[in-house]
């Protein structure tokens, strides 16, 4: 039975869960399928539609490696555990749900086109081995041989073999799908204005429909997280970034393999987009796509394929990374009984879902999380804040 609640059909959003999740990403779409898969009742709570907000936004990458900058060396063992989570997640959510997910195991270039830049690329490959992390060194000539239509000045490249992709949008559905599957409640186009509280805990959701009482609730509304917990510092802000895809042709496709560049990152889907992204703006909510922002994308892209000036622009959007100050996730409680957080995410909200939901399901099932998850409270800003407080 569909359980997606259309509220021009139902004027109440009354009712009552074990869990109540505030947010229809992809973070809280995992969440809430590994808990009815535990034998929970759940209901998502979606300010607009089901994975319209930074999942529709993004490109889709599972790439622990790639993404991996200097003083992160923290995150590591958080990523890679959720990429070796993914394969196993991919394929059972495409066998529950029946749809597929474009789960893409081509690999990930890094390619440079100047002397400096090979230094720069080669200064990240010993970054990469540091870490433990595996890479594949490529000439120009072999990048080129992987991927002809880059262009002939492409002078070297890293291979990450096991930086694969999803296609993010067909991930939501997919999940979407199970979750209703498995008799979970959903409610789209429904803000939550604020948290019931009772007897000194969180008890549920406040909405315009109506009050959704809950045992747990799960704040995962990704950038708009903050806002449903005034009094609180949750340090995650939005981070504005603005892609566009170009549509290949799907028999003889531009690209194989996610490309990226000092500037840019681009991701071929298996219906023939070709991803561009993304800008990093720190420009708060303000969702305008802007004339200089998608030139330089195109600018950036033409630079390492020649091709991508005959493609046809299929789709420009805008979206919002949920980052944190660290620029990592924040899993846990914060201090109120009944009040689970899954945000900060940044631009890894793809890639860590699975281990998302292990984290946020382990401490609803059992009382605590295992594993890489555990460094990962809102504690460690607290900490750092008591350092700095004490001269430490």
């Amino acid at each position: 039975m569909d359980k997606i609640i259309d509220l021009e059909r139902h004027r109440t959003a009354e009712g009552r869960a074990d869990v109540a999740i505030i947010g229809g990403g992809i973070i809280g779409l995992s969440i809430g399928w590994k808990l009815l898969q535990a034998g929970k009742s759940v209901a998502i709570f979606e300010r607009d539609t089901i994975g319209s907000g930074a999942t529709r936004a993004a490109s889709g990458m599972l790439a622990a490696n790639v993404e991996v900058e200097p003083a992160e060396d923290d995150l590591v063992p958080l990523t890679l555990a959720s990429q070796e989570l993914w394969h196993g997640f991919a394929r059972e959510l495409e066998a529950e749900s029946g749809l597929t997910v474009d789960y893409r195991d081509h690999g990930t270039m890094i390619v440079a086109l100047s002397r400096d830049e090979v230094d720069r690329l080669r200064f990240r490959q010993d970054l990469l081995t540091r870490l433990g992390l595996t890479s594949e060194w490529l000439s120009g000539s072999v990048a080129r041989e992987r991927e002809p239509a880059l262009r002939p000045s492409v002078s070297g490249a890293i291979f990450c073999k096991q930086d694969h992709q999803v296609d993010a949008r067909r991930v939501a559905a997919a999940l979407a799908a199970v979750f209703r599957k498995a008799g979970g409640q959903i409610f789209e186009n429904t803000p939550v204005t604020s948290l019931e509280r009772s007897s000194g805990r969180v008890s549920g959701v406040v909405t315009e429909a109506g009050v959704f009482s809950a045992q747990t609730v799960v704040l995962a509304a990704g950038a708009w997280s903050p806002q449903l917990v005034p009094g609180f510092e949750l340090p995650v802000r939005p981070l504005k970034g603005q892609s566009l895809a170009v549509r290949m042709d799907k028999r003889d496709p531009a690209l194989t393999h996610i490309v990226w560049t000092e500037q840019i990152h681009m991701a071929p889907k298996g219906d023939g987009r070709l991803i561009i992204g993304a800008s990093v703006e720190e420009r708060g909510f303000d969702a305008a796509n802007t004339a200089g922002g998608i030139f330089a994308l195109l600018e950036a892209a033409r630079r390492v394929l020649p091709s991508i000036e005959e493609l046809a622009i299929d789709e420009i959007w805008t979206g919002f990374r949920p980052t944190s100050l660290d620029d990592a996730p924040i899993f846990g409680e914060i201090g109120v009984d009944g009040l689970i957080v899954a945000t900060g995410h940044h631009r890894n909200g793809i890639l860590l879902a699975p281990v998302t939901a292990r984290a946020i399901s382990d401490l609803i099932l059992k009382g605590r999380m295992d594993g890489p998850e555990t460094s990962f409270t809102l504690q460690r800003f607290r900490k750092n804040s008591d350092r700095m407080t004490h001269g430490l």
